[in-house]
């Protein structure tokens, strides 16, 4: 009887180390595809930072990363997605400064809140926004547009990314600034906004450098201003606002990762972790750099205490140029 009691309880316990070993095996993170939403369609610079850190996170985490393009409704409809998905690590946001700082003040019911609906992983990188132009516009720099915007008024428009993104406000930032009249055309991202601007339907496009620079340097898009103290290396000849007179009109947009809120803590700072070493990369730096935007990484601490920040300055900005979505 003892040696049958004996028998039954190792069993037992062998049984529960399987069952443990099965268990932690299932709960490893990550044990299948990630979704990285990008809140805009391709072609801009949200998307190509999301695939900036796609493949070598997916080589990193032994995965499959893939970029999911959701735009609409300026961001909303990428965000609501993410906000509202399983804090399981597993679908992520790849956030547009104007879109998550910014549509909290420019939409009454935006459908997701910035700081609520998202747990900060890492910020990534950053970029001052180009002022760029169609070739056949007759002006090569920004003191030129200026003028000829006063000799031609409500003859010029500019594209954003949609209503209230950071195109807009800078574009309506530009027009105050200058006393200037030109027309705003909404689009549903960067990458059709830039195809509109390289065929002729629009005048300018005030965006972040990664979705014109190669346009700019085939000489198929004119870069007039980059709205920073520095010039970029990847656009050297192109001069900054603060040489062109207009040392008030400087932005800085900036791109981070979020997930869920509600992610597990340990699978926020593993995702971090991995980031931090790819962008640590010089061949990942050098990718940035010539697309116009610098790494500038941020843990998820230090990231959520920049978002309250950067919410607050753009509420104050928004609020002034008196700048409304609905």
């Amino acid at each position: 009887m003892q040696r049958r009691q004996c028998i039954f309880t190792t069993a037992g316990i062998a049984l529960v180390m399987m069952l443990g070993h099965a268990a932690q095996a299932q709960g490893k993170f990550p044990d299948r595809t990630i979704t990285i939403v990008v809140p805009s369609a391709p072609g801009g610079t949200t998307d190509f930072t999301a695939r900036l850190i796609a493949e070598p996170l997916s080589r990193a985490l032994g995965q499959a990363v893939v970029v999911d393009n959701r735009a609409g409704a300026a961001g909303n409809i990428g965000n609501q997605m993410v906000a509202k998905a399983k804090p399981d690590g597993y679908t992520l946001l790849l956030a547009y400064s104007g879109y998550q700082v910014g549509n909290p003040h420019l939409f009454k019911k935006a459908g997701w809140d910035p700081i609520k609906d998202f747990a900060p992983v890492a910020m990534l990188t950053r970029a001052p926004q180009v002022v760029a132009a169609r070739s056949g516009l007759p002006v090569n720099n920004l003191r030129e547009l200026v003028a000829y915007a006063k000799a031609n008024p409500d003859k010029l428009n500019y594209a954003s990314s949609g209503n209230g993104s950071i195109q807009h406000i800078a574009g309506e930032l530009f027009k105050q600034m200058t006393g200037t009249s030109i027309a705003h055309v909404p689009y549903k991202g960067a990458g059709p906004a830039v195809q509109d601007l390289l065929g002729g339907q629009v005048d300018l496009f005030f965006t972040t450098p990664a979705s014109v620079v190669n346009h700019i340097k085939a000489e198929k898009l004119k870069g007039l201003a980059v709205t920073s103290h520095a010039r970029l290396s990847s656009l050297p000849n192109v001069l900054t606002t603060h040489e062109s007179d207009l040392k008030e009109f400087t932005l800085d947009t900036w791109f981070a990762l979020y997930a869920p809120a509600g992610t597990p803590n340990e699978v926020v700072q593993q995702l971090n972790n991995e980031i931090s070493k790819i962008l640590a990369s010089p061949e990942v730096r050098k990718k940035a750099e010539d697309a116009g935007t610098l790494v500038d990484h941020m843990g998820p601490a230090q990231l959520g205490e920049y978002t309250r920040k950067e919410l607050a300055y753009w509420g104050r900005v928004i609020n002034e140029a008196k700048i409304s979505a609905d």
